[in-house]
């Protein structure tokens, strides 16, 4: 009994030692917690004043998302025997350049995406993979500085697919306003004299008209994360039906050596488009007009891997 209870107290004394151990760890560990946060803010700062020296600023970021699956004899399925899969790629780049005077910014998006369904036990479905999301933007905005926020600016910027009917349709804008740049990485474009040129072999649908264009753009890069939002919006003077708007979202979390996850979302508002696609796409409807259609917002949405370089 003796024995029993001299264990008892060894177990208990070591227990304690172990948990003011713990403890006495904690307290060490919490003022070098304070420590690194103080050091990051420093190298955070010293990173500000980089970014804000003169000169050229690149980079840039991009997710490859996929999913392949492959199903024999799954009869709980309609389709027990299939092939499926998709395969997204999304790349933005930028290219800034910062002067005392004026400023220059160069960016770039494309999103392609393809998808494919085989059902092995139809010979005559088409088994390749097909083309889903198809964008491509560039832009190119100058300012010449009125002060540090406000600039005399002008824009040429160009949206199309590249993978199916490459510039049918086509965007160009190009006109000239005012840029505001209330922080850093976020610029503001204002033009009230923009012409929205469209390309296009269908003339009865897609119309150049005059109007504004608004451009709402922060891109940053904060440690290990990537992001970007880019809105581009375009007001016809001539009809409303003329306009048009997209806005893309874009980040990116690095993991290691450069990889990491990736997720963008895009958003997209344009009547033309609408209309073609009612008069033109799988179930043609030949009485659609711009009074009768319905204009639905398009979404994309790609997640997946990340590489920043």
């Amino acid at each position: 009994m003796k024995n029993i209870f001299l264990i008892a107290v060894l177990l208990f004394g070591c227990a304690a030692g172990f948990a003011q151990t713990e403890e006495e760890l904690k307290a060490q560990m919490a003022p070098k917690k304070d420590s690194i946060k103080a050091i990051q803010g420093r190298v955070d700062a010293i990173q500000a004043q980089i970014d804000a020296l003169p000169g050229w600023k690149k980079g840039a970021f991009g997710t490859i998302g996929a999913n392949l699956t492959n199903f024999k004899n799954w009869y709980a399925q309609g389709t027990p025997n299939n092939a499926s899969g998709n395969i997204g790629v999304t790349v933005n780049g930028f290219a800034n350049l910062k002067q005392e005077k004026f400023f220059r910014r160069n960016s770039m998006n494309v999103n392609l995406a393809w998808v494919k369904f085989d059902d092995k036990d139809d010979p005559n479905d088409d088994d390749s993979f097909r083309q889903a999301s198809d964008v491509f933007t560039i832009s190119s905005l100058y300012g010449q500085k009125l002060s540090e926020k406000f600039a005399i600016s002008g824009l040429g910027e160009y949206r199309t697919t590249i993978l199916n009917n490459f510039n049918d349709p086509g965007y160009l804008d190009l006109g000239v306003g005012a840029t505001w740049t209330p922080i850093t990485d976020m610029v503001i474009v204002i033009h009230p004299l923009n012409y929205n040129f469209v390309f296009s072999s269908d003339d009865t649908i897609f119309e150049s008209s005059l109007g504004a264009k608004i451009v709402a753009d922060y891109t940053r890069k904060i440690g290990a994360v990537n992001f970007k939002t880019n809105l581009s919006m375009f007001q016809s003077y001539k009809s409303s039906n003329l306009s048009n708007y997209t806005w893309i979202n874009s980040f990116g979390y690095t993991l290691w050596n450069g990889i990491g996850l990736g997720f963008e979302f895009g958003l997209r508002n344009n009547k033309q488009e609408a209309l073609n696609y009612a008069l033109n796409g799988p179930t043609p409807n030949p009485a659609a007009t711009f009074d009768n259609i319905e204009n639905d917002l398009q979404t994309y949405v790609l997640f997946g891997l990340n590489y920043a370089f």
